[in-house]
């Protein structure tokens, strides 16, 4: 499985939807009426980057103790608890950063591959795929290079090849970032902390050990 866990596992999940992969909430024993709170308050408002969706973070309820009074277990008093309890595990569990990656395809003559690759190489593009284009002096590269890197690409490729290479960019598929998004410095964290400004947040994380309650 996904996860690594046991064949039983896919029996609990209770909530399952698909958005950049998936995520389900897991319905363990006397859990059932917490699930869905989980799915929506914790996947759909990653805490990271601020209400952007959290994925390929599945969520295991061990145990939920409710109030007696039903007057005191409502909607009110679960899904505000149910938020902090999925936002620590989010800046707790090693949490990346999935980048959107275009594929590019480019179509050039020979004397301008090693532009192509230098241009490339500058915006941590990756070629998977060189062809010649049988009867001509031209190939077809194929490249992955992810979009935050594809600002400027189009023009320097153009400059850089005389204008014999132009590319189409074509969105492929999420690459996960290596890089912490927790350390600062790191190009995963300098990200995250942009996302933040921009949405006018405070740019530091919040530390876990706010949303402790004392008791």
């Amino acid at each position: 499985m996904k996860f690594d866990e046991e064949p039983n596992y896919s029996k609990l999940i209770s909530v399952f939807e698909t958005l950049i992969g998936s995520n389900p909430a897991i319905r363990p024993i006397n859990t059932y009426g917490a699930q869905k709170i989980i799915y929506q308050v914790g996947q759909k408002r990653g805490r990271l980057t601020a209400e952007e969706e959290d994925d390929r973070q599945p969520k295991k309820v061990y145990d939920v103790v409710l109030h007696a009074d039903a007057i005191h277990r409502g909607g009110g008093q679960v899904i505000p608890t149910t938020r902090t309890v999925i936002y620590v595990s989010q800046i707790t569990t090693k949490p990346r950063l999935l980048e959107p990656i275009y594929m590019v395809e480019i179509q050039a003559p020979e004397q301008a591959l090693g532009d192509i690759y230098g241009v490339l190489n500058k915006k941590c593009g990756h070629v998977f795929e060189e062809m010649q284009r049988p009867g001509t002096p031209l190939y077809n590269i194929k490249a992955y290079l992810p979009v935050i890197e594809s600002f400027g690409f189009s023009g320097q490729l153009r400059a850089a090849t005389s204008r014999q290479a132009i590319p189409l960019c074509v969105f492929d598929h999420w690459d996960m970032m290596s890089s912490d998004p927790l350390e600062a410095g790191l190009q995963a964290a300098t990200l995250v902390s942009d996302i933040r400004r921009r949405k006018g947040l405070e740019e530091q994380m919040t530390p876990h050990s706010e949303f402790e309650d004392k008791l």
